[in-house]
């Protein structure tokens, strides 16, 4: 049953992580993970820190193989002191009075992530994606470890590809509610949902610029499904492309200059970058790696996450931006890059045909942890940025 008030996404903090894998093993990433030793903590901030820890690239070791300390206690307030083991330095000594355990370890694991790397960390942001059960999907969103999952849509019917609005408490995704592929929006606090796109033909895929200005999609208004940009409630659309090929899975660049699309426009599906503003679509090299779907660029720039499909098997692959050598990270499709560029979220399956459940991946250590599930099938997840 769809639960209400939605802001329960944004408060809701309390569930345990026992639902979580064991570690899936990616063999050719060799980046080395930074060994830290964990100690004091119980419960749930046990489970948390651990989980966020192992996702952000550290390994756990025992004290003596560990770099860095992460000292503390669980209770009413979560405390921890972080130490370079190596050079005998504490670099910070904090409590979390606040929230739930939960969330203060979140938030200890960020600061423990910021100090050791510099790198923001991400335990505080959250994940939108679809659920299918039966032959019925709905939009979910949770945490970003899959805790706390609240049903978003109640449409009773077919959605896909639901995608954040950078800038506002609402999401965008394609659903055929009234017998049709259109686009909605939703707000995430008062549940509230309006029609964007709903021309003839089918409306898909959208994806809203990094600003929240504009709407990529693609439409089959014209004839075959081409790429289009509107504005961002979906009026004044430009077509981009005009191939008699299928286009489909936009992307943007951080900058929002440049938009990368999937066309079969060679007979099979290849990625191929476009003005946003209009001009040639330009095929994007991914040297060893062909029938490629489902971009993500990441947010500084440097990567384009995608799919390769072999078969009934799908890999995650990155491709540098501008193009170039392809390198498979795993097994899964549907990537979604974190807004730290180095954290992945996908869907993969644990057999051939089975149901799809989302996992983690910090690609340069090759660490994964498959997140906490909702019953049925998850896929397509969308980062929130």
């Amino acid at each position: 049953m769809l639960r209400h008030p939605f802001i329960a996404l944004l408060t809701a903090l309390g569930i345990s992580l026992s639902a979580f894998s064991a570690e899936v093993v990616v063999s050719d990433v060799t980046s080395r993970a930074i060994p830290i030793n964990v100690s004091g903590y119980s419960g749930d901030a046990k489970s948390v820190l651990e989980f966020d820890l192992y996702v952000a690239g550290f390994d756990l070791v025992a004290a003596a193989q560990a770099q860095y300390s992460l000292n503390g206690k669980s209770g009413a307030g979560l405390e921890g002191v972080l130490a370079d083991v190596n050079n005998k330095a504490t670099l910070f000594n904090r409590s979390y009075p606040g929230g739930s355990p939960r969330a203060q370890a979140h938030a200890l694991a960020d600061d423990v992530v910021q100090a050791i790397t510099g790198r923001k960390g991400v335990s505080r942001t959250k994940l939108v994606f679809k659920v299918q059960k039966d032959r019925i999907s709905e939009v979910y969103a949770s945490d970003f470890d899959g805790a706390n999952p609240v049903q978003l849509t109640a449409d009773g019917s077919i959605v896909a590809a639901p995608a954040w609005r950078p800038g506002r408490k609402s999401i965008v995704y394609t659903s055929y509610r009234a017998g049709n592929a259109d686009i909605f929006s939703q707000d995430l606090t008062s549940g509230n949902r309006k029609a964007l796109v709903r021309f003839s033909g089918s409306n898909i895929s959208p994806a809203p610029s990094p600003d929240g200005s504009k709407l990529a999609m693609i439409l089959s208004k014209a004839g075959s499904p081409d790429l289009w940009v509107s504005d961002a409630e979906g009026g004044n659309p430009r077509r981009l492309t005009t191939t008699v090929a299928d286009e489909s899975s936009p992307c943007w660049s951080p900058d929002g200059a440049t938009l990368c699309v999937v066309s079969r426009e060679s007979g099979f599906p290849q990625l191929y970058t476009v003005p946003a503003g209009g001009g040639t679509m330009r095929r994007l090299t991914t040297a060893g790696v062909r029938n490629t779907t489902e971009p993500d660029w990441s947010p500084d720039g440097k990567w384009i996450a995608f799919t390769r499909s072999r078969g009934d098997y799908f890999d995650i692959c990155i491709v540098p931006a501008a193009g170039g050598d392809a390198k498979v990270i795993t097994e899964g499709e549907d990537p979604s890059w974190a807004p730290n560029s180095r954290t992945l979220i996908f869907a993969r399956r644990t057999s051939k045909f089975g149901p799809r459940k989302l996992s983690l991946l910090d690609w340069p250590t090759g660490h994964v942890k498959d997140i906490a599930q909702v019953a049925g099938s998850s896929s397509q997840p969308s980062w929130s940025r």
